[in-house]
């Protein structure tokens, strides 16, 4: 379990990565929009990345 966790951190990291180093204008103008937005709609976008998260994990394992 421990080296599926620390895969998808790394692949976290990669994925992450990919948007500041081929555009990183892009990259700035997308933080300073989540730096304006409330703590409400932030929690919204977090709550939504969880949910999109596990319903792609269960789609991918197939449970």
């Amino acid at each position: 379990m421990g080296e599926w966790l620390i895969g998808a951190f790394a692949l976290m990291l990669v994925l992450e990565g990919l948007l500041p180093f081929f555009s990183p204008s892009t990259w700035r103008e997308v933080f300073s929009r989540a730096l304006a937005m409330t703590d409400g709609q932030l929690r919204f976008v977090g709550l939504a990345s969880v949910l999109a998260g596990l319903a792609l994990l269960l789609l991918v394992r197939g449970d």
